[in-house]
């Protein structure tokens, strides 16, 4: 199933098939712009997530972001001039699609700091005090599901 917006789609992907593209993305925000090191950013994990991949109307990649077999959402990332477009939300909102349809009973997400007002839109509320993960502020946010 695939999700339609102005200008770009999103859809589940693979990551046998689409982790080239993902991986694309994923290092363009997070090791280039971000610097998060790349040792942090591969964590061997993404061959058990599910994944969400937005591609622009020419089936470029322009977002993604996962989906833990626990509930908890995480890589989200969007291109810097995707940001604004409603890209983040549509891939969002499709992972948490995900966790409902698996039964999970709430989401969890650790978000940036500068991010918080995003994911508060979106239904989550942070909880717990402000920590690093890799070199950068984050605070752990819930979204029930019920």
């Amino acid at each position: 199933m695939t999700a339609a917006a102005p200008g770009f789609r999103v859809r589940l992907a693979d990551w046998a098939r689409d982790f080239e593209a993902l991986r694309r993305i994923r290092h363009a925000v997070f090791v280039v712009e971000q610097q998060v090191p790349a040792d942090l950013e591969w964590d061997g994990i993404d061959g058990d997530c599910r994944h969400a991949l937005a591609e622009d109307a020419a089936g470029r990649p322009i977002g993604c972001g996962r989906l833990l077999a626990d509930g908890h959402v995480g890589r989200m990332a969007v291109l810097a001039p995707w940001r604004g477009r409603g890209v983040g939300a549509a891939l969002l909102d499709r992972l948490v699609e995900e966790a409902r349809r698996a039964g999970q009973r709430r989401v969890v997400l650790n978000a940036q700091t500068r991010a918080l007002g995003f994911y508060a839109r979106h239904g989550f509320v942070p909880f717990g005090e402000e920590f690093v993960e890799a070199g950068i502020a984050h605070r752990a946010m819930e979204r029930p599901l019920d």
